[in-house]
């Protein structure tokens, strides 16, 4: 259902140009109220729930930030041992919550079967405590555990595939999203809640802070990490991976240079003593996953 109230409201202390409350708005808006929302230490639980404010229109309860999952199975269950199977229970963790400190929690919750609804928003670093690398943080980005230096290009280890592995657990619907795209987002939102047993959504959410670009460009930057291929946008039932959707396809994929030029955190990048061939091995990369995905037109 689409709700007219903000279930997510105004006066959140995020940084100017945040794409986390974009896409939980979107995304409690398209749940509606009868809604339980779980949220594990980390930049969206700091922004939101000052005490004794709350941003929440819904009833929420903080995990720590690694068993968001784990708190959301109780949740779970105890609302269908009390006869109340049409709640909505949906976890959010941020990348560092999901990808590293909260794997094995999320593993668990959708090796059992939970009837969840799990978010990742993914700003691919540790923003909230200080912008440390994770497992979710690009090659060649420069974070404050993975500096770029004379003769270092910053992180030298490529983003782990988690929506692929998510989806190798054979749930029953996994997919991937951006606030750059609101109804692609809102679709796979709806399409979750209306299908029974655990559901993992994958959302990038530019960070100016981390990232290191003017917040009004947020969505502007949002939109080229689809158009040249570095996010990939598709949706899976199941895990048989040949019957992949893509949801956005590409006619003239642009150049990854356009990306990377647009953040600081990359900016190292373009020095002459850093190689070009650390540009070349991503945009390699890029294109390689686009193929095995079928994203080109």
């Amino acid at each position: 259902m689409k709700e007219e109230k903000e279930l997510f409201s105004v006066g959140h202390r995020a940084c100017a140009g945040c794409g986390e409350p974009i896409a939980v708005r979107a995304i409690l808006n398209e749940a509606g109220p009868n809604t339980v929302a779980i949220v594990c230490t980390g930049c969206l639980e700091v922004v939101s729930t000052g005490w004794p404010e709350t941003a929440w229109e819904v009833p929420l309860i903080h995990a720590a930030f690694e068993n968001s999952a784990s708190v959301a199975s109780g949740i779970e269950v105890a609302l269908r041992k009390l006869g109340k199977k049409d709640t909505n229970v949906i976890a959010f963790g941020g990348d560092g919550g999901t990808f590293d400190i909260g794997f094995q929690a999320l593993s668990g919750m959708l090796e059992r079967g939970h009837n969840v609804k799990y978010v990742c928003l993914d700003n691919e670093a540790y923003m909230n405590t200080g912008i440390q690398r994770c497992s979710s943080t690009p090659y060649g980005a420069s974070t404050t555990t993975s500096p770029a230096g004379k003769y270092s290009i910053g992180e030298d280890r490529p983003k782990k595939p988690l929506a692929a592995i998510c989806a190798s657990h054979d749930i029953p619907y996994t997919a991937t999203a951006t606030i750059a795209y609101p109804e692609d987002l809102k679709k796979k939102v709806k399409t979750a809640l209306e299908t029974k047993g655990p559901c993992f959504l994958h959302v990038l959410v530019p960070c100016p802070t981390g990232w290191r670009f003017s917040s009004e460009k947020t969505v502007e930057l949002a939109k080229l990490a689809v158009g040249t291929g570095v996010f990939v946008l598709w949706e899976l039932r199941g895990s048989n991976f040949n019957n992949i959707n893509i949801t956005k396809k590409l006619k003239g994929r642009k150049p990854v240079t356009e990306y990377l030029k647009t953040q600081g955190r990359f900016r190292h990048l373009f020095r002459p003593e850093i190689k070009q061939d650390v540009i070349d091995k991503i945009q390699k990369d890029i294109d390689e996953k686009c193929k095995r995905f079928g994203v080109d037109l």
